[in-house]
């Protein structure tokens, strides 16, 4: 489910921005849908088993204006009432202001919060993802969500050809993820796509930000979908090697599966039992 339509984070490189989703309004003009809680609850009365509610997936349900509209605060109430579990993806701080709904839903079910990152070099994150909280803050943001119990997803994504495609960069944020011992990272290789609609504007912010890369993404990549990076092997080696040693889910099937896998309280104390 998503809350909004549109997003104001300023991500250069964000996949959302295609023709293909038929948004017939500007990006940053966020269309807000004030019948969400409704919606929910009418849904969540229906369902005949409980199960996981993702939301995050084409907006991020924590952009600036919810502080006001609270749709998002008004869904969590909603799922933690009714007993069911809870997913989403977010690169906001504003997450924490929910910790309290966050942390009943995981004692009753289960709770899993998914936070992108993309570089751990602080003034490129400035560059690619504007208007929203840095990858130190988002850091912090996992380490208390650590702190409180709550499972983490990382999305490593996206590795931008020739701007942050280096071993360093991968270990970095290896470090940040293990530090904030996250249960699995979501990698679909080194590398992003573009499509019509988000590569006009990737390439506008590229002209802006990078002289001369647009012209060098062209020459490499003309108008293909998938854009994998030159070190596309050997940083996925290095990413594989490292997760394999320290136990964290790191096949994108296997991290979805346990995103999607509904837990309750009731059934783990069954299993105990028996």
């Amino acid at each position: 489910m998503n809350f909004y339509r549109g997003c104001t984070h300023g991500c250069i490189y964000c996949d959302s921005r295609s023709v293909c989703y038929q948004m017939d309004h500007d990006f940053e003009d966020v269309e807000i849908k004030r019948n969400a809680p409704q919606l929910l609850e009418d849904a969540l009365r229906r369902k005949r088993s409980r199960c996981m509610i993702g939301t995050g997936a084409m907006c991020d349900p924590y952009l600036p204006l919810e502080k006001q509209e609270r749709l998002t605060r008004q869904c969590l109430e909603l799922i933690d009432r009714y007993g069911f579990g809870f997913s989403v993806i977010t690169k906001s701080d504003l997450i924490l202001r929910d910790l309290d709904l966050l942390k009943h839903i995981n004692e009753e079910s289960k709770c899993v919060v998914q936070m992108t990152l993309t570089t751990f070099d602080e003034r490129l994150c400035r560059i690619l993802e504007p208007n929203v909280c840095t990858t130190a803050r988002r850091a912090e943001v996992l380490n208390t969500l650590r702190d409180e119990g709550i499972p983490t997803v990382v999305w490593l994504s996206p590795i931008l050809p020739f701007i942050n495609d280096t071993e360093e960069n991968l270990r970095e944020i290896l470090k940040l993820c293990w530090n904030a011992k996250v249960k699995g990272i979501i990698c679909f290789g080194m590398g992003v796509t573009l499509r019509e609609g988000d590569r006009e504007y990737f390439y506008r912010k590229l002209d802006e930000h990078f002289p001369g890369m647009k012209e060098r993404y062209i020459q490499t990549f003309g108008n293909r979908y998938s854009c994998d990076s030159p070190n596309h092997v050997a940083l996925m080696k290095i990413f594989h090697e490292e997760c394999g040693q320290r136990g964290v889910l790191h096949f994108p099937d296997s991290v979805f599966a346990y995103l999607s896998k509904f837990e309750s309280q009731q059934t783990a104390e069954q299993m105990t039992l028996f």
